[in-house]
């Protein structure tokens, strides 16, 4: 079948052909990429953290209601410890001082040399006064967890100093030496002369960060011995054994709060509660880019057949010439087929290229991913199928109408 009888036929009617084809084109463009965030969004929620086991990591925070000496408080610290390890069922504890993906901690510049112009990132900053690795269920890849003599007992109200020892995360040794080993290396805190530094040596596999960012620096963490004490409070993260969270939970409060002689403030949370707090925006914005995309699909989707029956309806008299004259109902089928599969090119073309340009708008001002090709591939082939789709109904109906009835008018 000729092309230029059908290119002629649309040009003499543009302003339809136009619409459709722009509204495929921004169909398209919007589709791929909110499809591309929804992805994005969603493999984000579901990174792995690090820890063992988060349906059973859980953590408590406490503040005592009585101004204890720093001494009390020091001995309370290892008393709690105790008291909680003691808890049938508790697999491992200890003191920390902030809490993966629990969006409240800090955060230190890092670099590798202190004569750097400036700092090579931002790691989370994670203080324990046990084993947070046996706590946590953190993989060690290499080197060595702290051992009784590498913590000290630091008073914070009075000592800010760094420790000189660390383990650091995979993500974080690698960004600060790649392609060597990290452990006997020295990791400085900011740049320049009064910058102090500690000695790697340990590195975890991963363990996501306070705030669990978006991108590398979500896994930058660091752990570094010290028990703190001082300032009346006090965070221990807890690990039980499996299907027995709840329960140890209960117990551990129930026990705490039983070897106190005085009231205490106590919050307990969930790693998988933190998890689905942090992640809760990304989610909802998932869902509402997907209903919307279902809805502009729905939409186009319905533009596309609305306008192809129109067409078709409208020379309906013309097919009935064209059957009296001897076509076929293929021939009818494919004029129509041929016809939309053109027009949905055209807004194909148009839509890939507002895609792009739309996903480099993001990735300038909101520092997204860039569009991989799939996805507009595929939005393409959807919209040739959907083209396809469209106009075989209504052509296949006029090309089985008798050319006696499609002519009675004439």
């Amino acid at each position: 079948m000729e092309i230029r009888p059908i290119l002629s036929a649309l040009m003499r009617n543009k302003t339809g052909p136009i619409l459709v084809a722009m509204q495929v084109a921004l169909s398209l463009a919007i589709l791929a990429n909110a499809l591309h965030i929804v992805n994005d969004r969603r493999a984000v929620a579901a990174r792995p953290s690090g820890l063992q086991d988060e349906a059973s990591t859980f953590y408590f925070s406490l503040r005592n209601l009585n101004q204890d000496t720093p001494e009390q408080m020091l001995a309370a610290i290892k008393r709690q410890v105790e008291v909680l390890r003691a808890v049938p069922g508790m697999a491992a504890v200890a003191q920390v001082s902030q809490m993966p993906m629990s969006n409240s901690g800090g955060t230190t510049s890092v670099a590798a040399d202190p004569r750097q112009a400036r700092e090579s990132g931002y790691a989370s900053t994670y203080f324990t006064g046990d084993s947070m690795i046996r706590a946590l269920g953190l993989q060690l890849i290499e080197g060595r967890d702290f051992a009784g003599p590498d913590i000290p007992e630091v008073n914070e109200t009075t000592n800010a100093e760094m420790p000189t020892q660390m383990i650091v995360t995979s993500a974080l040794a690698a960004k600060l030496w790649p392609g060597v080993p990290a452990v006997g290396k020295t990791l400085y805190f900011g740049t320049g002369d009064g910058a102090t530094g500690a000695r790697v040596i340990g590195v975890v596999e991963r363990l996501a960060s306070a705030h669990a960012e978006v991108g590398e620096r979500g896994e930058f963490s660091m752990i570094m011995p010290a028990r703190q004490y001082g300032l009346n409070m006090a965070m221990y993260a807890m690990r039980s054994e499996p299907g027995q969270r709840d329960r140890v939970m209960q117990e551990a409060e129930r026990a705490l709060r039983a070897s106190s002689a005085t009231p205490m403030i106590m919050r307990i949370k969930t790693v998988d509660g933190d998890r689905t707090s942090r992640y809760r925006a990304d989610m909802a914005l998932s869902w509402m880019l997907l209903t919307v995309s279902a809805l502009l699909l729905l939409v186009t989707c319905s533009g596309i057949v609305g306008m192809a029956s129109l067409w078709v309806t409208q020379r309906r008299k013309q097919i009935g010439v064209r059957r009296a004259l001897g076509a076929r109902k293929i021939d009818i089928l494919r004029y129509f087929i041929i016809e939309n599969v053109m027009i949905t090119s055209a807004g194909v073309v148009g839509g890939v290229l507002l895609g792009v340009g739309l996903n480099q708008l993001l990735v300038t001002k909101l520092e997204m991913a860039r569009l991989p090709v799939p996805y507009l591939i595929g939005g393409a082939v959807m919209f040739w199928v959907i083209g396809v789709l469209a106009a075989y109904g209504p052509a296949w109906r006029a090309a089985s109408t008798s050319p006696a009835l499609a002519t009675r008018s004439l």
